[in-house]
């Protein structure tokens, strides 16, 4: 008999039922999850590897407190979690024979689990990336605005908005190769695309929003040209989106950014998109393994 808190499911319907009110409660805080059951359950859910995601949650008395879901390649999501419940969690799955090539969640509760799991399974934790959640408080457009204006993108403009994912994707160290073919199985291509034109139409920077989500919309990604930085065009286009995403009925808009980028964080929080949390992603090398096979 389970007597941890934690039930654990393959049934996403059935997951959502439970957990879904409380995934709602606090969409920001809880965007990883809201916005991988939306895909889990949309055209592409191939996309994430053969086989059933895991699905958690903790509930007492009624109540669920927390969340996770763990990839068919193995990757795992959590919710804020404290120490004890993420050793809890730690302990569970590596009864289970779990193996997580990685896990990814807010600082606090990443380095909990990290920590944890290192202790129920001797694999070694590698942070490998540090972000930032910034949540939008209140937008503050660039003044001056560089010359030129926003245009979404239309299906004339694909090649040039895959082009761009990719870069972006090599900036951020994604390990994804896009093209045509590809284009649809990746987590770029439900996204609504926008442009900052120069005056005479020439696109020099580029923002993503995913669909809403229960109100949220996140912007992601944004990418500019290196040659062509430092202009005012990434804050111009972000703001341009987030103006778009507010007009159409989000509460909350939200992105992540590099921890360690200065330039990044600062023009975000220019235009209003202020620290939530930061944000950590962990790796594992197993004893005499190396790094966790993926669907391990």
């Amino acid at each position: 008999m389970n007597t941890d808190g934690w039930h654990l499911t393959e049934d996403i319907d059935g997951f959502l039922t439970a957990a879904g009110a409380f995934l709602r409660s606090r969409p920001a805080r809880h965007i990883m999850a809201l916005t991988m059951t939306a895909r889990l359950r949309g055209p592409g859910a191939d996309r994430y590897g053969p086989g059933a995601t895991v699905f958690g949650r903790l509930e007492r008395a009624g109540a669920v407190e927390a969340a996770f879901y763990r990839l068919p390649a193995g990757s795992l999501g959590l919710t804020p979690l404290t120490p004890a419940r993420a050793d809890t969690l730690a302990a569970r799955l590596a009864a289970l024979g779990h193996s997580l090539p990685q896990v990814s969640a807010d600082h606090a509760t990443a380095t909990a689990f990290a920590t944890a799991w290192h202790r129920h399974t001797g694999a070694t934790p590698t942070l490998t990336k540090s972000l930032r959640l910034r949540r939008l408080s209140t937008l503050t457009p660039p003044t001056p605005s560089p010359p030129g204006r926003p245009r979404v993108a239309g299906d004339q403009d694909r090649d040039q908005v895959i082009r761009w994912c990719q870069g972006f994707a090599d900036d951020v160290g994604e390990a994804v190769s896009m093209d045509a073919a590809s284009w649809p199985g990746t987590r770029f291509a439900d996204k609504r695309y926008t442009f900052w034109e120069t005056p005479d139409g020439t696109p020099v920077s580029m923002a993503g929003a995913n669909p809403m989500i229960d109100g949220m919309v996140q912007v992601d990604p944004v990418y500019t040209p290196s040659p062509l930085r430092g202009r005012g065009y990434a804050a111009a286009v972000t703001a341009a989106v987030t103006t778009a995403a507010l007009r159409a009925g989000a509460t909350d808009t939200v992105l992540f950014t590099d921890a360690a980028n200065p330039t990044s964080n600062a023009l975000y929080e220019r235009i209003g998109y202020r620290v939530l949390t930061d944000w950590s992603v962990y790796a594992f090398e197993y004893p005499g393994a190396g790094a966790a096979p993926e669907g391990g």
